[in-house]
């Protein structure tokens, strides 16, 4: 585009490219959103769960927090966090659990059920060759 005396207007041009750029990196990865669940009762491990879905809706917040783990190109978020297993729920763990603890006696014999879950939560995804960031969104 030439302005009335001939010039180029390259400013603008490249300041509409600069946003562009910038905003596809600043919005760049996925989201999904992922809940956790485990479960004891009577002292011994009853279930846990660890769900994990692609968010079909853009999540609102800020990302914080992150967690940063080795990855060899993968992109499968659920293979990356099981081979990563101990890590990520430590780092759930940090993130504030809703803890459910019931207990009972009856004839002498105590039972109880404690229940640690994570909410359904929305996950910033960002992919990189030799690593994954993982960051919740408040």
């Amino acid at each position: 585009m030439r302005s009335r005396d001939g010039n180029h207007s390259f400013r603008f041009s490249i300041y509409k490219i600069t946003l562009l750029f910038s905003s596809l990196l600043l919005n760049a990865g996925e989201e999904y959103l992922i809940s956790y669940k485990y479960s004891v009762h009577d002292a011994m491990l009853y279930s846990e769960t660890l769900d994990i879905s692609k968010s079909m809706k853009k999540c609102s917040g800020t990302s914080y927090n992150p967690l940063i783990l080795e990855t060899n190109n993968d992109e499968n978020l659920k293979k990356i966090l099981t081979l990563h297993n101990e890590e990520f729920i430590n780092y759930i763990h940090t993130l504030g659990l809703n803890l459910e603890h019931k207990e009972r006696t009856s004839e002498l014999i105590n039972h109880s059920v404690t229940i640690l879950t994570l909410k359904t939560t929305c996950f910033k995804v960002d992919f990189n060759d030799t690593f994954v960031k993982i960051s919740p969104l408040k």
